[in-house]
C-alpha cells in the first residue's frame, strides 16, 4: 500500500494501490493527479503530475 497525501498541504488522503488517481484535497482543494510509472516489483511507486495533468 501506498500513502496518498495532499502536493500542498501534506494531508493524508488514502492508502491506495492503483495505476492512475485524481482526487481533491478537502482540507485545501488541491487537485492531486497520480499514476503509476510501472508496475511495482517490491515496493509500489508513483509519479505526480501537476494540477493541470502535466509532468512536473
Amino acid at each position: 500500500m501506498i500513502e496518498v497525501r495532499c502536493s500542498k498541504c501534506n494531508k493524508k488522503l488514502a492508502e491506495a494501490d492503483f495505476s492512475r488517481l485524481a482526487i481533491k484535497c478537502p482540507r485545501c482543494g488541491q487537485l492531486n493527479n497520480l499514476k503509476a510509472i510501472e508496475p511495482p516489483r517490491c515496493a509500489p511507486s508513483a509519479r505526480k503530475e501537476s494540477p493541470d495533468g502535466s509532468d512536473p
